[in-house]
């Protein structure tokens, strides 16, 4: 396993993607996934951190509950159901007992793992709406940030890259990014998300990895690379293999 050849940038994927051994040996980072959909028992958080290698840093993604609305597809792979009255209580960041009780259950994790980035991933349908900002704004000031840092990953055109820059500079957030279609608006250090040109389907390719790798060295900077497309591994052995 070899990090990249700019220095505090770490490669990894977006979920385990095979054997835990088989990861360790190619990369020196993760974005654990399974705290998104439902974070699993601490015992298996335990067992993460203490069978990775040393140096080995995990990321971890915040559980839904907190950024999706519960008419979201990926509710799905809840164990536990939502109650019908308790729907309108989770998602976009809102101010009730149901969200704070979801970051508890995502800090739980974190802590147990020594995460060193929590990142909020939005739907589309979180839009820069006046409830929306200031329960976003609320949730954030709020948190607790025991030795890590947030990424927030925004997703359409709605959110202009001065209302990024804004809430991210007034709390401290990085913002996330797919570089293959927009650039980041504040941040000290860099998490990059791949999720695959136009589909999570995509494999990229040799033109596509060349680029990445302009893109990387025109500005210098530590943090992760993700890659979060379904030929994730093969892509991210791929690109390290450019030099």
């Amino acid at each position: 396993m070899q990090n990249t050849e700019q220095a505090g940038l770490r490669l990894g994927l977006c979920g385990w993607n095979g054997s835990q051994r088989a990861y360790f040996a190619d990369f020196d980072c993760i974005e654990i996934q399974s705290t998104f959909y439902d974070p699993p028992a601490l015992t298996v958080a335990r067992k993460w951190r203490a069978s990775a290698p040393p140096g080995f840093q995990f990321c971890i993604k915040a559980w839904q509950l907190i950024t999706h609305a519960a008419t979201s597809p990926t509710y799905r792979r809840l164990r536990s159901p939502i109650p019908a009255s308790e729907r309108d209580s989770v998602g976009s960041f809102r101010q009730t007992d149901q969200v704070w009780q979801a970051w508890q259950r995502t800090l739980e994790i974190a802590r147990i793992v020594e995460a060193r980035v929590v990142l909020f991933q939005c739907p589309k349908s979180f839009m820069p709406t006046s409830e929306n900002l200031v329960n976003f704004s609320a949730f954030v000031r709020r948190v607790e940030r025991d030795g890590f840092r947030l990424a927030w990953e925004p997703r359409g055109k709605a959110w202009t890259a001065d209302i990024v820059r804004d809430l991210c500079a007034e709390y401290d957030l990085i913002h996330c990014v797919d570089p293959f279609e927009a650039m980041p608006v504040h941040g000290d250090i860099r998490y990059w998300r791949l999720h695959g040109r136009d589909s999570y389907a995509y494999r990229y390719t040799d033109a596509d990895l060349t680029a990445l790798r302009h893109m990387l060295t025109k500005e210098p900077q530590p943090g992760y690379l993700m890659f979060n497309n379904l030929s994730s591994k093969a892509d991210a052995l791929r690109f390290r293999q450019l030099g």
